[in-house]
């Protein structure tokens, strides 16, 4: 379902409501896209930028037509006839010959491949047309203020496969439909970075984004097919799409310890002169988890700092490598996962900021029941009377602090034993025996 779904057609194309920089829309039984382009002039960006992106594809190939360049460029291919034929009369490529009644058969001139050559030199990027920052920034803003809301029964659904709390359950609940952040701590190995993923699948609908954006003629690729998943849009008149943007699931992004804080900038590729959106723009619309907070190559205090303005003001500042500051939404929901002390890599102020805190502890003996039946069960493996009571002793008799993750590791391993040992699966107090000294260790010679 996209956000708009329900919203009749006059609505969307309701001037009165609409930003000053968003993008034509249109619905095509109830269903949201962006409306393509007529004409250059429509398009957002200077029709000399798209005349340059056109003239370096054609750099790339000995020939092509105008539907080849109406796809690479993701554009109508009316409007990619126009500028093709203007770049024509520049004598910047020549025409082959016709293909099919709409289109000519072009091959780049020796004065355009001399203009290619120094456009390239500025940016190597070849690619869908770009869309321009005001028009990204409106688009996922108006988007977002009318997203389906986040229910209770999405938050239990996405969290059904965890045992928790009532109150945790809430609390995630709560960060998750209000869109604001979720502080998670407590010691390893009971749930954080799991909630963190699960709680992304409370969040409904679908949004667009742009292949690009286009600041003068800096490039900032947005859409990564590794880490957005399209969503096929089933539209018969699909000519009527702006195909410079694409429907994906509402984006779950994680960042780990390898993150440093040039990892929150724009990120440059001098061997193809353009920009890689950072994390958290690529997490716009959706959730951005980052885990192990604290075990950064950076001290974490700087990464509080970094946070401070985005959090307050739901807005970030990036800069070119020409030294140019742009501003871009912060419109996400952020989730830090630490298993630190929070004394140690917070201070008051950042977590003044934060929406919502919730501490993942050690089970009780009663949720580490449930957990180690309902992982059990899962795995189609049957628990004998009385065999988790004795791993419950055990841990009281090795002074061990019950952990969430253990009911599944130690499961885990008797599954390996088993399979190693030719035999059928079973929990017997033989297999949980080697299973548990296997995970834990064996304490007389580990002492």
């Amino acid at each position: 379902m996209s956000f708009a779904e329900s919203l009749p057609d006059d609505h969307i194309g309701a001037e009165g409501d609409r930003p000053a920089h968003l993008p034509p829309l249109l619905t095509h039984g109830g269903e949201l896209v962006p409306k393509a382009p007529t004409d250059p002039g429509d398009a957002g960006i200077s029709p000399v930028t798209l005349r340059d992106l056109a003239l370096k594809a054609a750099y790339t190939v000995p020939q092509f037509t105008t539907e080849w360049a109406a796809r690479q460029l993701c554009l109508p291919q009316v409007l990619v006839g126009e500028l093709l034929e203007q770049m024509n009369n520049d004598h910047l490529l020549d025409i082959l010959g016709t293909s099919g009644p709409f289109g000519f058969r072009y091959a780049i001139s020796g004065r355009g491949r001399e203009r290619a050559a120094r456009l390239l030199e500025v940016s190597g990027y070849i690619g869908p047309a770009p869309v321009s920052l005001e028009a990204y920034t409106a688009m996922i803003e108006w988007q977002l203020a009318r997203a389906p809301e986040v229910t209770r029964e999405h938050v239990a659904a996405s969290l059904s496969e965890l045992v928790l709390p009532e109150e945790d359950v809430l609390l995630a609940g709560l960060a998750a439909s209000s869109g604001r952040s979720l502080f998670l701590f407590g010691p390893p190995g009971n749930g954080k970075t799991t909630l963190g993923r699960l709680i992304h699948g409370a969040l409904q609908g679908d949004i667009w984004i742009p292949h690009c954006i286009g600041i003068e003629e800096n490039i900032i690729r947005v859409y990564d097919p590794q880490l957005h998943q399209a969503v096929e849009v089933p539209v018969e008149q699909a000519w009527t799409i702006d195909r410079r943007w694409v429907r994906i699931r509402r984006p779950l992004i994680v960042g780990g310890s390898e993150m440093t804080l040039e990892s929150f900038d724009l990120i440059y590729i001098p061997s193809l002169r353009y920009y890689e959106a950072p994390l958290h723009l690529k997490s716009n619309g959706g959730m951005f988890l980052i885990d192990d907070f604290g075990r950064q190559r950076v001290d974490p205090h700087e990464l509080l700092n970094r946070w401070i303005i985005p959090l307050e003001n739901r807005i970030d500042y990036l800069t070119l490598h020409t030294g140019q500051k742009i501003q871009i939404p912060f419109l996400q929901s952020l989730i830090i996962a630490t298993n630190l002390d929070p004394g140690q890599v917070t201070d008051p102020a950042f977590l003044r900021r934060m929406g919502y805190r919730l501490y993942l502890g050690e089970p009780t003996p009663d949720r580490y029941s449930q957990i180690f039946e309902r992982y059990a069960n899962g795995q189609g493996t049957s628990i004998p009377p009385g065999l988790v009571a004795g791993l419950l002793e055990r841990y009281r008799s090795e002074k061990r602090e019950l952990c969430c993750c253990e009911p599944r590791e130690l499961i885990e391993r008797a599954r390996d034993i088993c399979r190693y040992t030719g035999r059928a699966p079973a929990l017997n107090d033989a297999v949980m025996e080697l299973a548990w000294t296997g995970y834990f260790g064996n304490r007389e010679k580990s002492e």
